[in-house]
């Protein structure tokens, strides 16, 4: 158990960002495209965390084109460059899944003052 701290420990990021439930934030993904590779911005509100540890994930939701768009991401990935927090949102829950069922202005969250 301890050689499997040992290695978890060494492909965790030190500087895990400070995002919470209900932020609005910016995530630069590494996108490969043949050779090439590419930083790809995804920007959407955070509706749940999950785990802890190496497998730690949130999840970011977005609507583009009036489609809700939902990505996982995991905190500790290599292809996770940045995440940037726009907004601090005042939630009261865990988990924002209720936003999927709202469009509009019903899907707004408050900002954090």
């Amino acid at each position: 158990m301890d050689a499997l701290k040992l290695i978890s420990q060494s492909s965790m990021k030190a500087d895990k960002p400070e995002i919470r439930i209900g932020d609005y934030v910016k995530v630069g993904v590494k996108i490969r495209e043949g050779d090439k590779e590419r930083v790809q911005l995804f920007e959407g509100t955070v509706i749940a965390q999950k785990h802890g540890g190496i497998s730690e994930t949130f999840t970011v939701r977005r609507v583009a084109y009036g489609v809700g768009v939902e990505r996982v991401f995991p905190i500790h990935s290599p292809n996770v460059v940045s995440v940037d927090v726009v907004r601090h949102g005042k939630v009261r829950r865990a988990k924002l899944y209720y936003l999927r069922d709202r469009v509009g202005k019903a899907a707004r969250i408050r900002e954090k003052i």
